[in-house]
This record gives structure tokens, C-alpha cells and sequence, in this order.
């Protein structure tokens, strides 16, 4: 199992919000790739990186975050927020950026998802999906789809979808647990798909619990920040 630490973006800045509201937001580091580093130094491989001003504004903004972390670290990055064009993904790429997040596009316009994935090839693109009660939320979790998660995800599968990161809004940030039985859901409708658990860490037992679920990865953000469990208890995780 991965073990992938976030860093959420607003204004350059490392922050974390509760619930996806951007009304709780608590800047942690001024300098995003100063955290970056620390995690790479402790023996970290990989980084789930959020532009929340992006996810906000439906465009890429805080680009040179990117480039940097990409530039001064061996970090593997997958990356959201605000991708909206072929452009974005290829430009993204080019930093050095291992994998793309898709979400709110993913609901709005799937034909050019299906097609990115055939362009850009699968591994290369995570499709994201952001719920409350099983229901899609788009744009920064400010607005709800009105689709069921496991909907959203059929179509994909048909087309050679290899990642799903299933974010369940209503833990994160919240420290009070992941939502076990919505990943296992995800993971019995759709056995080959590799499914990323994000939300709700609250220290290393749950991380153990995702591991014996056979997640391919869990994103872990607030329970870091405020030290709930700390990066070596992450890196022995075998």
C-alpha cells in the first residue's frame, strides 16, 4: 500500500480546511515545499498535491508550487485541482508530475476523460471522486452532482480506468475515522480498479486497517499536521 501525504494549496501556502469548507482553513507552512522535503527526508515516495484555489476557480493557479516541489524533490506527485484541458494534464506532465487528478471535469464532460485516458494512457490519470453520502460533489466540493459514486465510476471502468481516489467529505479533515465499508463498497463493485482512500486518518490504526483492505493507497493530511501520527510510523508501515 502507498502511503501518500497531502499538501492542500491555497495562496502558496500549505493549509488544510475541515470538510472541504474553505471558510475552516488552517495555514500550516507558509513554504509547501519546505513540508514536501521533510516527508522525502523521513523516507516518504510519494505526495497527493491540492490546488484548492485551482479546484475553487476551474484553472490551475498555484503552478509554481508544482514545478518547485517537482524541480527539489525525488517526490512522486499526483496532482489536482482545476485541471480542466489536455493542456493542463501535458503541461503537468512536463513538471514532472506522475499522475493527474480529474474530478469535477470527470463529472461534467466524461468524453474528454475517456479520451485523455486513451491520449495520456491510464496510469497516468486518476479519477477522483469527492462524496458525501455516496453523492459526487464538483468544484471544490462546493457543489453537489447529484450522482451515486459507484455511477460515476461504471462508465470509466469501460474505458481502461486503472485509479480511483474516493475522498469522503464528511470525514476529512475531521480525525475521526476513514469510511471503511464506502471503500470496500468501491473495491467489491470494481474488483481490478486500484482504489486510493482519502479522509478521515486518525492515526496509524487506521492506516493499518486500509492496508488489510488492500487499498492501493491512502492519503493521509490533518492527522500529519497535527501530529496524530508521525512520519516514521508512516514510513515502517510495511
Amino acid at each position: 500500500m502507498r502511503i501518500i501525504p497531502a499538501i492542500d494549496i491555497i495562496d502558496g501556502k500549505c493549509v488544510r480546511l475541515t470538510q472541504g469548507d474553505y471558510n475552516q482553513k488552517k495555514v500550516y507552512n507558509e513554504n509547501p515545499l519546505d513540508v514536501a522535503k521533510e516527508f522525502e527526508a523521513a523516507g516518504l515516495k510519494y505526495l497527493h498535491l491540492v490546488d484548492l484555489d485551482g479546484a475553487k476557480r476551474g484553472t490551475v493557479v498555484n503552478s509554481h508550487v508544482v514545478q518547485g516541489i517537482c524541480n527539489h524533490t525525488s517526490l512522486q506527485v499526483d496532482f489536482g485541482g482545476g485541471v480542466k484541458k489536455a493542456d493542463d494534464i501535458k503541461k503537468l506532465l512536463d513538471y514532472g508530475v506522475k499522475q493527474v487528478n480529474l474530478g469535477s471535469i470527470a463529472v461534467k464532460e466524461p468524453e474528454k476523460v475517456f479520451e485523455w485516458l486513451a491520449v495520456f494512457g491510464p496510469e497516468k490519470i486518476i479519477l477522483s471522486a469527492d462524496v458525501r453520502n455516496e453523492q459526487i460533489a464538483i468544484n471544490g466540493w462546493q457543489e453537489n452532482a447529484a450522482i451515486n459514486i459507484i455511477d460515476f465510476i461504471d462508465p470509466y471502468t469501460q474505458k481502461n480506468l486503472e485509479y480511483v481516489v474516493c475522498t469522503d467529505i464528511s470525514t476529512d479533515g475531521m480525525l475521526s475515522g476513514p469510511n471503511l465499508s464506502l471503500y470496500k463498497k468501491i473495491q467489491t463493485s470494481f474488483p481490478g480498479l486500484k482504489v486510493i482512500a482519502s479522509g478521515g486518518v486518525s492515526g496509524i490504526s487506521d492506516v493499518i486497517a486500509l492496508k488489510q483492505m488492500n487499498v492501493d493507497g491512502v492519503i493521509i493530511g490533518k492527522a500529519i499536521y497535527e501530529g496524530k501520527v508521525t512520519l516514521e510510523e508512516l514510513v515502517g508501515i510495511k
